[in-house]
């Protein structure tokens, strides 16, 4: 499981877009596009806190969504947890047929206040701080994670704002609420919500899977009204990846990763166009794709990557469309990163590995960082080079390529759990308790 819950030109964008396209002037969502790759060039690849940060911001309370920025625009979420309230329990689980309650689970009976963040990405000044949902939560989360995990999405002038079974809000860009609506109480074994929303064309969806997989469903909510489109179960436990939204076969598609069933949806009805079985493990790292090629991956208990071919309809397990699969060098929470023809992996433990995504052949294997480190966030690509961004704030700056090369570690100096993001050549990067912004 996803136990923290925090759980995506040179390099130039994946050679198939996606549907929310990164440019240099935008990262509209969870890693961009959900591929982590920046259209930058001429990024400033070296910094220290004393060198190199444009600006710095505290945060009032405790999150790990990413960075989303649009328009000069920065959106975040954040959790302002308060005392706790009498008599306020979570969700009992079940697990093999006996009660279950995680020993890290904690949170539910307090008071929180749940957020929505605008910061200009120029100066670092806040511009608004908006009261999404105020009470207590219907399930615990890890001690380690945050009620404010899911990373926003942001389109013209709304910004949806996630918060698992404390809603879905749609806000404007000065900060006003347009409408939010309520997906349910979702039992997520006492560890919290961490999927985020994908944007389609006419629908914001999110992945709602639980526990043992009873009450699992996948979502769109029509943008303008909120209204909900559709609505599909799914016979999948619980899972914290972020699906992926690619057009493929002529049809724009969100592949949602899972244990048990891997499926794609129409992002209009909610039609189911494919599947192949699962993972087999717990569905942490969210999928990368391009219009030709699926690429699922789980770290935990076992290492699995599995290689899909587009295009095709109906139940793809065992048929040719599984292209290949690889059984070593995935994270438990890190999610995989596709640039060009190369499928990079990382372990929470920083080992790198480097697949060709056409055919899985292995360019190099397990290759360690310098220095010892967990990580939390998941890798982004810039201007040539890997960043590989640790729990205690150092960024491991590698050369992209079939070769293993390391060039630098670049200090923070505080914590970070959230993936960078990147726009107009400066790199934001949301830290335990302040934003930065990096760049000349």
């Amino acid at each position: 499981m996803r136990c923290f819950a925090l759980i995506a030109v040179s390099i130039g964008i994946a050679s198939d877009p996606l549907s929310a396209t990164v440019t240099k002037s935008s990262w509209p969502q969870w890693r961009g596009d959900g591929l982590g790759v920046a259209s930058d060039t001429k990024v400033t690849l070296e910094w220290s806190p004393t060198n190199g940060v444009l600006w710095r911001t505290p945060l009032p309370g405790r999150g790990h969504s990413s960075p989303v920025i649009l328009d000069g625009r920065i959106y975040l979420t954040t959790d302002v947890e308060g005392e706790a309230i009498p008599g306020v329990k979570p969700v009992k689980h079940i697990l093999n047929n006996e009660d279950f309650k995680h020993p890290d689970a904690f949170g539910a009976d307090l008071k929180h206040e749940l957020r929505v963040l605008c910061v200009d990405a120029k100066t670092g000044k806040l511009l608004w701080n908006q009261l999404a949902y105020s009470g207590p939560a219907f399930d615990d989360r890890h001690r380690k994670g945050s009620y404010a995990a899911p990373t926003v999405a942001a389109e013209a002038d709304r910004v949806f704002a996630y918060f698992g079974s404390e809603g879905l809000y749609c806000f404007d860009t000065k900060g006003s609420l347009i409408w939010s609506n309520s997906v349910g109480g979702l039992a997520t074994l006492g560890l919290g919500a961490s999927a985020s929303p994908v944007l389609g064309a006419k629908a914001v969806i999110v992945q709602c899977d639980q526990d043992n997989g009873e009450s699992s469903f996948i979502a769109g909510f029509d943008k303008k009204t909120g209204k909900q489109i559709w609505k599909v179960a799914r016979q999948v436990s619980v899972s914290w990846a972020t699906p992926i939204v690619v057009t493929a076969g002529g049809r724009e598609q969100v592949i949602a990763s899972g244990s048990e069933k891997i499926v794609a949806y129409d992002t209009a009805t909610g039609e189911e166009i494919w599947s192949h079985e699962g993972l087999e493990n717990n569905a942490v790292p969210s999928p990368v794709a391009n219009s030709k090629t699926a690429y699922l991956v789980s770290g935990y208990p076992r290492k699995r990557i599995l290689a899909i071919a587009l295009g095709a309809k109906g139940d793809l397990t065992g048929t040719t469309n599984l292209l290949w699969k690889y059984e070593k060098g995935s994270g438990y929470v890190p999610s995989p990163l596709l640039l060009n023809d190369d499928l990079y992996l990382m372990t929470d433990s920083g080992l790198l590995s480097c697949l060709d995504a056409k055919t899985g052949t292995v360019r190099y294997d397990s290759e360690r960082l310098p220095d010892p480190a967990k990580f939390t966030a998941s890798p982004i690509a810039v201007d040539g080079h890997l960043l590989l961004t640790s729990e205690t704030g150092d960024t491991f700056v590698l050369k992209a390529g079939t070769k293993y090369e390391f060039v630098r570690k670049n200090p923070i100096g505080e914590k970070v759990f959230a993936s960078l993001a990147v726009v107009d050549g400066r790199i934001f990067i949301r830290g335990e308790t302040n934003l930065f912004c990096i760049g000349r």
